[in-house]
C-alpha cells in the first residue's frame, strides 16, 4: 500500500509540473506585461503594520501522520489533566461522558467519572429541581453557570469552551502544545499589565491565562 501511494504521488507531481509547464509557455507573454504594469503602478515602498504571532513549530506528533493512532494511556492522562486543571476554568459543553466509554474507559469507570459530579434535573412530580448523580449522557460540567460569571471570575476574559478547539485552531494540536509551553519573561521594553502574561504563541503577546503546567505534581494519575 505504501509502494502504491507513493508511485500515485510522482504519477501526480509528474503530470503537475508537466501541466504546469505547459501553462507558463502559453500565458508567459501576458504574465510579463501583467508584471510591468504591476511595478509600473507598485508604491515606492511597503510598509506592513501587522504584528501577526510566531507560527507553532511542527511538532513530529504520532497522531499527525496519515497511520495515526492515539496512544490509550496518554489519552488518558490528557484527561486527568483537563479533569483536574483545565476543568476549573474551561467547559467542554459538546463532549458527553458516554464519548469516551469503549474509546479511552471502560463503561464501569466512566460511570464512576460521571456519578462524581452533582446534575440539577427536573422537575421531579412536585414541580421542583433536584440534584442527582451524574450519568454517561449528560455533558461534561461547566465550571461557570453562565457566561457573566466566568468573565467575572476571569478578570473580563471569557475562557474559551475546549470541545472542538484543536479543529477550530488552523495549527491544531501545534498551536495548543506551543501555547501551553509558551510562558516566558517579556522582552525589554514590552509593557505587560497586571493579570496578563506574555506568551509570544497567542495573539498579541498577552494573555490572561496563568501558565496552568507551571510545575510538576499538579495532577494525580492513574498510573
Amino acid at each position: 500500500l505504501f509502494s502504491l501511494t507513493r508511485h500515485f504521488l510522482w504519477l501526480c507531481s509528474i503530470y503537475l509540473q508537466s501541466t504546469m509547464m505547459g501553462f507558463s509557455r502559453r500565458f508567459a507573454p501576458a504574465a510579463a506585461a501583467a508584471a510591468a504594469a504591476a511595478v509600473a503602478v507598485a508604491p515606492a515602498s511597503v510598509k506592513c503594520e501587522d504584528k501577526d504571532a510566531p507560527h507553532a513549530p511542527r511538532y513530529p506528533f504520532w497522531i499527525k501522520s496519515i497511520f495515526h493512532a492515539h496512544e490509550i494511556p496518554s489519552v488518558r492522562r490528557g484527561y486527568e489533566v483537563y479533569r483536574q486543571v483545565c476543568a476549573t476554568c474551561h467547559a467542554m459543553n459538546q463532549l458527553h461522558f458516554r464519548h469516551l466509554v469503549g474509546q479511552v474507559y471502560p463503561e464501569k469507570r466512566m460511570k464512576e467519572f460521571a456519578s462524581q459530579i452533582d446534575v440539577v434535573d427536573g422537575p421531579n412530580d412536585e414541580g421542583e429541581m433536584f440534584t442527582r448523580p451524574g450519568l454517561l449522557v449528560d455533558a461534561f460540567p461547566s465550571p461557570y453557570p453562565n457566561e457573566e460569571s466566568a468573565r467575572y471570575a476571569n478578570g473580563g476574559a471569557l475562557p474559551p469552551d475546549l470541545s472542538v478547539y484543536t479543529t477550530a485552531k488552523h495549527e491544531g494540536v501545534d498551536y495548543i502544545f506551543a501555547m501551553l509551553m509558551g510562558y516566558r519573561d517579556p522582552p525589554a521594553g514590552f509593557p505587560v499589565r497586571d493579570g496578563l502574561y506574555y506568551n509570544p504563541y497567542f495573539p498579541g503577546g498577552l494573555i490572561g491565562m496563568p501558565p496552568p503546567l507551571h510545575s510538576d505534581g499538579l495532577v494525580d494519575y492513574e498510573d
